[in-house]
């Protein structure tokens, strides 16, 4: 019976070694697998919604250009930096399964371009160098620096269709109306605008379109009337013909004093050839 005894317990210990190295081998397997996972790098950069802004410089400005660790990049760090290009309004970042990321920006919109400086007024009001060489911006012709975020946030209110419409802004203030513009259109319209009422600006389209070719002055600051100009082109077909008239006149003219003359010399003549008999 002493053997049996002696034979149980060799079992046991056999079973206690297997446990205890089935119990390493996981925490082996647990130590590399959240090792990969921490050294796992960012695999896909999704750049959405930018217009302005290259991909790359989004992925600069997040930091992540090097294509850093996945789990220990967060996302309040990349959105701490993007947001700090005055070009961005707003970010958004989703991080999803196998190293993917989502960056999701909202820009601030260019409104003009200065003249005298060559800068662009942002709708967040910051002014940043033109060294994307924009076009189809308005040229800002004067200094708005008294009322620069009243003019950023009437202006992102006009969309952009109507903004590519206008050749030239001018800052135009009355006793009555400090925030008063007058703007240039391509089509050689001008209009008059106050911050207050600019949203109306964005139906120009359909007021040109009841002007019916013709040119004029359209005040939207008050009153919403048409002061429509003389067409030049009439104007000077009409002094042309006016012209015409007169030469004819003057031409009539000298012809009816010349031909008195011509008779007195006849008389002239017989009297001479009288006084010779």
């Amino acid at each position: 019976m002493g053997q049996k005894t002696i034979k149980v317990k060799v079992k046991k210990k056999k079973l206690k070694v297997k446990r205890i190295i089935l119990c390493l081998l996981v925490i082996v397997f647990l130590c590399l697998s959240v090792n990969y996972l921490i050294k796992m790098p960012i695999k896909n950069i999704y750049i959405l919604n930018n217009n302005i802004l290259k991909d790359q410089e989004i992925i600069n400005n997040a930091k992540i250009q090097n294509y850093p660790s996945f789990i220990l990049t967060s996302s309040k760090a990349m959105k701490e930096n993007i947001l700090k290009n005055p070009y961005i309004k707003n970010v958004t970042i989703e991080k999803k399964l196998w190293g993917k990321v989502y960056i999701t920006v909202e820009e601030n919109r260019p409104l003009c371009v200065t003249e005298d400086t060559n800068e662009l007024v942002l709708s967040n009001g910051i002014m940043v160098s033109n060294d994307r060489f924009l076009r189809d911006l308005p040229v800002l012709i004067n200094d708005i620096s008294s009322i620069k975020e009243s003019f950023a946030k009437g202006f992102s209110k006009v969309d952009n269709d109507t903004l590519s419409k206008i050749s030239q802004i001018e800052y135009s203030p009355v006793a009555v109306d400090q925030e008063r513009f007058l703007l240039y259109m391509n089509d050689g319209n001008l209009v008059y605008i106050t911050l207050t009422k600019i949203e109306k600006l964005n139906k120009y389209t359909s007021i040109y379109q009841e002007m019916e070719g013709k040119k004029g002055i359209i005040y939207l600051d008050s009153g919403d009337y048409i002061e429509v100009k003389e067409d030049p082109s009439k104007t000077n077909s009409q002094d042309e013909n006016n012209a015409d008239k007169d030469d004819s006149n003057n031409q009539n003219e000298n012809t009816n004093d010349q031909e008195p003359n011509t008779n007195n010399s006849d008389e002239n003549q017989d009297n001479i050839i009288e006084d010779q008999e």
